[in-house]
């Protein structure tokens, strides 16, 4: 891989963008180590090989993470986890693009900042969003955890992650998301 950052282009482009900025473009968002960082007190090599951190979700510690629901080569379509610091855990997105047109909900983690730098970055994110991934955010049918959040607690018991399962089915019902037949 060299000096990329990731496998992953869609990933490589933002982070090409994210080295010139002067300052936050969505609120507690901010670019790790691809593939480093733990959310889980057990060292479950199945999670960790299906689960990969990329980003930090929030100011407090949260985390973006891409789950390889299957054995697709394109890792940019694979659905985005949240995984919160306080042990929160849900399907947050479809797929990368769907992730970078949602960071520009300024609400997620708290008021977005009102400095002019902060602004101006902003701008800038959503010039290149656009530059790069079409003038308008994707459509779904379904919701994120709609779509997958189901298939994520099979597999999270596949796994042994008996916990982590728990806290997704928590939050389906929060959702209100019924088991498919």
């Amino acid at each position: 891989m060299g000096d990329t950052y990731s496998p992953i282009p869609e990933l490589n482009l933002l982070k090409e963008f994210d080295d010139e900025c002067t300052d936050f473009y969505s609120p507690g968002f901010e670019l790790r180590e691809y593939g480093e960082g733990f959310w889980l007190d057990s060292e479950n090599s199945e999670f960790d090989d299906r689960v990969i951190p990329f980003a930090q979700a929030t100011m407090s510690g949260s985390l973006y993470a891409l789950w390889r629901s299957d054995g697709r080569a394109d890792l940019a379509t694979l659905p985005v986890l949240f995984l919160g610091d306080e042990g929160d855990l849900y399907v947050v997105a479809h797929n990368l693009r769907d992730l970078f047109w949602d960071l520009l909900d300024e609400e997620f983690d708290g008021p977005a900042p009102t400095r002019q730098t902060y602004l101006d970055t902003r701008h800038a994110y959503l010039t290149w969003l656009k530059r790069n991934f079409g003038p308008t955010a994707p459509t779904f049918e379904r919701s994120p955890m709609e779509e997958h959040g189901w298939r994520f607690v099979d597999w999270l018991l596949s796994v042994g992650e008996e916990d982590a399962a728990d806290v997704v089915i928590e939050n389906l019902d929060l959702f209100e998301v019924p088991r498919p037949a």
